[in-house]
């Protein structure tokens, strides 16, 4: 692939971003109705608001405060996690914490929400981090199992002639290796945490989801539109970062194009 197609690639996420951000502007427009001028600017007395508000640029720091210390709390859990169930011979381990994140990713974030309201007696600041950790960290968990098992044996074998303790196998061997695989889920993690983090409104947690709540239960298109469209626009800029992240992290001998 030419150098050309390259920058062509790598530009034409942020390119799109950019121009879906200028749209948003254009289509929001100034707004004067009350309602949607309460949901947009959040100031008292405001007779106009716009896309780019005070309540939606607070929304937008509260979704991004959501997804990148649930984020950090995924990697930190879920490649260790991998790592172990490489090293395990247990079947009970594999099962229980296979099982156990398994069930999490796949019950609907909204019904855990309300069992750890229900199971905490009441809505607590650290709920909404504890539903998304829990429903991010399989795609990590399992691509760093993936990763570390799809090692060449032999590279494996090799290593170890010379002289290289498990510790040291794991370090300089199989997890340089599977690299890409691992980010492969870290990106996959991203983007759900970035759209389930939405649903963090309905526990008090803040986030894009208030803006998109309030344009539905108020029937105000252009607030349900800045919502709706700010998060789309996160979640695929999470995932161009994500994407050159798994490109330029990975070992050279394994890089591809660019995602």
């Amino acid at each position: 692939m030419s150098r050309g197609s390259v920058l062509v690639r790598l530009l034409a996420t942020p390119v799109a971003v950019v121009i879906t951000l200028v749209l948003i502007y254009v289509l929001v427009g100034k707004q004067t109705d009350s309602i949607a001028v309460s949901s947009l600017s959040g100031s008292d007395g405001a007779t106009s608001a716009h896309a780019y508000d005070g309540n939606v640029v607070t929304a937008l720091l509260q979704h991004l405060r959501l997804v990148a210390v649930s984020a950090v709390v995924v990697l930190l859990l879920g490649i260790p996690l991998g790592v172990l169930l490489t090293r395990t011979r247990s079947r009970a381990v594999r099962w229980i914490v296979n099982g156990s994140f398994s069930a999490g990713q796949a019950a609907p974030v909204i019904g855990i929400l309300v069992l750890l309201v229900i199971w905490a007696d009441g809505l607590k600041w650290w709920i909404p981090y504890v539903a998304l950790v829990v429903y991010g960290t399989l795609p990590v968990m399992r691509n760093t199992v993936e990763g570390i098992r799809n090692v060449d044996p032999g590279l494996i074998d090799a290593a170890r002639g010379q002289g290289f303790s498990r510790q040291q196998v794991l370090t300089k061997v199989e997890l340089p290796l599977a690299v890409p695989i691992i980010l492969a889920g870290v990106r996959t993690a991203l983007v759900l945490l970035v759209g389930t983090a939405t649903l963090a409104t309905f526990v008090d947690g803040g986030g894009l989801g208030d803006i998109i709540n309030d344009g539905i239960s108020n029937q105000r298109d252009a607030v349900l539109l800045t919502g709706a469209i700010l998060a789309a626009v996160l979640a695929v800029t999470i995932d161009w970062l994500a994407g050159l992240a798994e490109r330029y992290l990975s070992p050279k001998g394994l890089r591809g194009a660019p995602a």
